[in-house]
């Protein structure tokens, strides 16, 4: 019966994955938004299909924040560190600084005494690295400026995990509230605390020691070995053997697999561990998220509305509004601020760890932890939702807080303007003036136009998809204007300002992906570039000759393949909007460029027999 209800337990929350996902897919809110909501339909308060396991899933589930925060710290290896070193002691100081007193001074504005307010404000300046990042990661704004920013801050904020564990003691009273962590390290209760401190100390030291030496070598020797599953089963075995030692002396688990993680960033093995864990971190977080929508505790914010909303309110207000405030001041961009403060407003899944660790010292009472569990876990549940409210208000208000430098563009008559001077504009400005052709190169990325002129680029700072400045640049003189872009609504504002002022040039775009390319025909555009296309086909004509075709015929399945491809994108971009109609294209396409290939094939074939044939007779 044990293993028939394990079973059960494993189908439903699997099940329950599969279909938080789906329906995060479906509302457009994304997964962590549909994990929460699953947690919720399926926990005490919903089906109460959980069980009495329901905790220990929970539990189990937070291996995928340990998880995650190992893979974290493998990639950050010291030259990263230091380039970050003034987001993090700067921005991330600050935030976790300014955010505690905030909320420790709301909560004392509401009766609770000093020290109890400090250690609230403490826990509600974390904020949830698992929510943020995997929801910024599946907006695709985790590369972003706001998401570089929420990444060194979060970052710190798990560094900072380990003094105000060491500080959480002395707010309190010494008292031990009967708790589920208290246990791990009873062991050394009744040690002297420099004992304590020393010991915990020791076991930090241990775990960089065993990452930096033992892991390395045992690593080296299962490589030798070819046995990936060894391979996987050792970086498993790291991981669970960082939080236990962590446990034991009473620190966050998570913490201890973030140092672990960077020791190894340097390792050899770093991407080998990092591809061997990232499936286990994907479904573990995704139990995670469906344990914290299921740990909220609806009947206390049913009995206590007021407080648990006010308090969860009061929370994303007070913290967001410094988080603004303090991205504003660091950069001046309104859309990168709100982003920013939305994304960390909320409290993270280290408070739960803070809060309990508060309960065992006696720094407040079981009553106010509970009010602060649930205050957590709904702000949390809120996180996603602020990011798409902060995408949504970022998409309709344009960017106007902070004074753009001034471009110094200038007409010099060049006959070809480039937008955009990365690794693609970059060649094809090279490539013209090598053959004599002068380009007037816009670019609205500062530190690339600050690099180029140090290496002696002609370059100039401005945004394109200001009509403006084509015009200041030398549009009306111009012939041909070349967009290398990677953002595909900055291009078609360029077009689109380019087709009502200066309706004579010639535009060649460049498309990413496919899907920007059926976006640009869509707005009229016909010279369009992607991304990878000519390489990709440069590849698969040597593959081609490899596989013993001739040149001639590999170069003419190029050919065809670049023609039909091109038919086939252009057909397909009349029925985005139509999805049937779209997939029927797509499967006409691909039928219609078999069928020519085989042509080709037996032509060729037919061809080359022709040719035996002819060498024959004429020796006959």
């Amino acid at each position: 019966m044990a293993f028939e209800q394990a079973f059960q337990q494993a189908f439903i929350y699997l099940a329950a994955a599969i279909v938080a996902v789906l329906l995060g897919k479906q509302i457009r809110l994304g997964a962590v938004l549909g994990y929460l909501i699953i947690g919720a339909a399926i926990g005490p308060w919903g089906l109460h299909l959980m069980g009495n396991e329901g905790e220990q899933i929970t539990h189990f589930a937070e291996f995928g924040v340990v998880v995650m925060l190992f893979l974290i710290g493998l990639e950050l290896r010291p030259t990263m560190l230091w380039k970050m070193r003034h987001h993090l002691l700067g921005l991330g100081s600050l935030q976790v600084g300014l955010c505690a007193l905030g909320v420790a001074g709301l909560a004392c504005a509401f009766g609770v005494q000093f020290k109890p307010a400090i250690a609230i404000g403490l826990i509600l300046a974390m904020s949830s690295t698992a929510i943020v990042l995997q929801t910024l990661a599946e907006k695709g704004l985790l590369h972003t400026e706001a998401g570089q920013n929420s990444f060194a801050v979060l970052l710190f904020q798990d560094i900072a995990v380990i003094p105000i564990i060491a500080l959480m003691p002395l707010l309190g009273n010494g008292g031990r509230a009967l708790n589920n962590h208290g246990a791990s390290n009873a062991w050394m209760a009744h040690w002297p605390g420099w004992a304590q401190a020393l010991t915990t100390i020791g076991a930090v030291a241990l775990i960089v020691a065993v990452a930096q030496i033992g892991m390395r070598r045992m690593f080296q020797a299962i490589a030798r070995t070819h046995q990936r599953e060894a391979f996987t089963g050792a970086a498993l075995l790291l991981v669970i053997g960082v939080a236990l030692l962590m446990t034991k002396v009473g620190l966050s688990p998570a913490l201890g697999a973030f140092i672990a993680g960077v020791v190894l960033a340097s390792s050899e093995f770093r991407h080998e561990l990092e591809s061997d864990l990232d499936p286990f971190k994907g479904i573990l977080l995704g139990l995670f998220f469906l344990g914290v929508g299921a740990g909220i505790d609806f009947g206390y914010i049913r009995d206590h509305l007021g407080l648990v909303i006010g308090g969860a309110l009061g929370l994303i207000v007070v913290k967001g509004g410094i988080l603004y405030g303090l991205s504003m001041l660091k950069e001046r961009r309104t859309n990168s601020a709100l982003l920013f403060a939305a994304s960390l407003a909320a409290g993270g899944e280290f408070a739960f760890v803070l809060i309990t660790l508060s309960l065992s010292s006696g720094v407040f009472s079981v009553a106010t932890g509970r009010a602060v569990v649930v205050i957590v876990a709904l702000s949390m549940a809120t996180t996603p939702l602020l990011i798409l409210a902060a995408q949504h208000i970022i998409s309709r208000v344009p960017e106007s807080s902070k004074p753009e430098p001034e471009s110094d563009a200038t007409d010099e008559g060049n006959p070809v303007i480039i937008c955009g001077f990365g690794r693609f504009g970059h060649a094809i400005g090279r490539l013209l003036r090598s053959r004599g052709f002068d380009c007037t190169v816009l670019d609205h990325d500062t530190d690339q136009v600050e690099l180029l002129r140090s290496l002696g680029v002609p370059i100039f700072y401005g945004d394109a998809s200001r009509p403006e400045l084509l015009t200041i640049a030398g549009a009306a003189r111009a012939k041909i204007l070349v967009i290398a872009l990677k953002d595909a609504d900055t291009t078609l504002k360029i077009v689109k300002n380019a087709r009502r002022h200066h309706p004579h040039l010639k535009i060649f775009v460049r498309a990413y992906s496919r899907i920007e390319a059926y976006e640009y025909l869509n707005a009229g555009e016909d010279l369009i570039y992607r991304d990878t296309l000519d390489s990709s086909i440069r590849l698969g004509i040597d593959v081609l000759k490899m596989l013993g075709e001739s040149d001639e015929a590999a170069d003419r399945a190029s050919r065809l393949y670049r023609e039909r491809d091109e038919v086939m994108v252009r057909e397909m971009a009349k029925h985005r909007i139509d999805s049937k109609e779209f997939f029927t294209a797509a499967k006409e396409a691909h039928r219609s460029l078999n069928e020519l290939m085989r042509s080709d094939i037996a032509t060729g074939q037919a061809t080359s027999t022709q040719g035996t044939n002819s060498a024959g007779a004429q020796e006959q």
